[in-house]
């Protein structure tokens, strides 16, 4: 086999195996009104779903401890170990949803399980993100970085959208009581298949030749060490994801219910928007990617900065008062596109921000605890402004988080020349 046809084969199998990890992720949300009488209770609707919720929120919070405990592994053991444990335990993850006991036939156990498995894959994306950005970024060329690692935003969009197709071709073969007595078991046990499945895949890939071109003395992979010798590439790590992932959950989770509560769109025209849109935002990451290949990581990331800083709340005013579905979804595009300049090359810029020994870790754990603190946050932020009738100090929340990640911007080197991934 070819170099590049062997590098061709482990690209598409790390971006196969991030397809379904987020897939798996993304079912749960998805799934959760169906499935919530099963783990609790009768009683009110929203208690149950707020129940649920609340188990999201843990999977949530597992994703650093997952960022930490994976990263330091795959430095360790190498990126393919890394992948693979990862997707084992999102597989074991999904699998154990799919065969929990209701509550009715297990008690208390029943919600307990649906904890350790919701933990389970916390810790397994926490690491995923890590593991496939090191990965990606180590096995693509020097010439194609950003074009070869943008496909991890790709995938990632992906998964969200087979979650969402897959719940919507099950609401078309069975009824709504089919649906929340087993059917919901479905989309779990194609993922956990489609996870196994990328496990035997992961085992077979090849490891990158930065981690194989390392020495066995090389300085250790800890948290301690990530902080003492790179602060400074940490900090600048947690502000760029900081505004990024704000805007990220912002523009594409939290805008359907906006859609829905200011806008006034039905729930049907909400999804197609965001759909459609959605759809194209996947498709831009490898333009971004190529467009960074050539003219460099820092000039892009300031437009994505300084040009989200100056749409978001204009935008979001703007969708306020639209009657036009048509109208709506080219106004989203706009930040949708400035946001795709960041999100095709956010994780190889931070990749070629560390060395290889602590690479994983370095790229992982800021991003985890940003995420988890601002992103995993944006929707409860919007909520919470609607909810004191002071809607748009939410747009200028996202402004002002944006502005956080500019600044990082400012203070990063251009990573395609100053790249501290040598091999090509």
């Amino acid at each position: 086999m070819s170099i590049n046809s062997k590098r061709l084969k482990s690209i598409v199998g790390g971006s196969a195996g991030n397809l379904v990890e987020w897939y798996d992720w993304y079912t749960y949300s998805v799934l959760t009104i169906y499935f919530a009488p099963s783990f609790f209770p009768e009683s009110e609707p929203t208690a149950q779903l707020l129940n649920a919720a609340a188990i999201f929120a843990v999977g949530f919070l597992m994703r650093p401890i997952g960022a930490w405990i994976m990263g330091i592994y795959a430095d360790r053991h190498g990126r393919k170990a890394g992948l693979a444990l990862s997707v084992a335990l999102m597989c074991g993850g999904s699998l154990l949803i799919a065969l929990s006991p209701t509550y009715a036939s297990a008690g208390v156990a029943a919600p307990a399980l649906l904890v350790l498995a919701r933990m389970m894959q916390g810790l397994s994306v926490g690491g995923e993100y890590g593991a496939s950005a090191t990965y990606l970024s180590e096995m693509a060329s020097r010439d194609r970085r950003g074009f070869w690692s943008s496909f991890q935003y790709v995938t990632l969009i992906g998964g969200q959208l087979g979650a969402l197709a897959v719940l919507l071709v099950l609401q078309a073969l069975l009824t709504e009581a089919q649906l929340e007595a087993w059917g919901w078991r479905i989309p779990f046990v194609i993922g956990a298949g489609l996870a196994l499945g990328v496990y035997i895949l992961r085992r077979r890939l090849s490891e990158t030749a930065a981690f194989e071109a390392q020495t066995r003395d090389r300085p250790e992979s800890s948290l301690r060490n990530l902080w003492r010798n790179h602060r400074r590439e940490f900090l600048i790590v947690v502000g760029l994801t900081a505004g990024g992932s704000a805007a990220f959950y912002a523009y594409t989770t939290y805008l359907q219910k906006f859609l829905v509560n200011t806008t006034g769109f039905s729930k049907q025209i909400s999804t197609g928007i965001m759909t459609a849109a959605l759809v194209v935002f996947m498709l831009m990451q490898p333009l971004w990617g190529l467009v960074a290949d050539r003219f460099g990581r820092k000039p892009q990331l300031l437009l994505f900065g300084i040009g989200a800083m100056a749409v978001s709340v204009p935008v979001f005013r703007a969708l306020e008062i639209v009657s036009s579905p048509l109208v709506a979804f080219g106004l989203l595009l706009v930040p949708l596109t400035l946001l795709a300049a960041y999100t095709s090359i956010s994780a190889l810029v931070k990749a070629e921000l560390f060395p290889p020994h602590i690479r994983t870790l370095g790229v992982a754990l800021p991003y985890a605890i940003a995420n988890a603190a601002f992103g995993g946050s944006a929707e409860y932020a919007a909520l919470w402004f609607k909810k004191i009738n002071l809607e748009s100090g939410f747009y200028w929340y996202i402004t002002a988080l944006v502005g956080v990640a500019t600044l990082a911007i400012v203070l990063l080197p251009e990573t395609k020349r100053a790249t501290l991934i040598t091999e090509d």
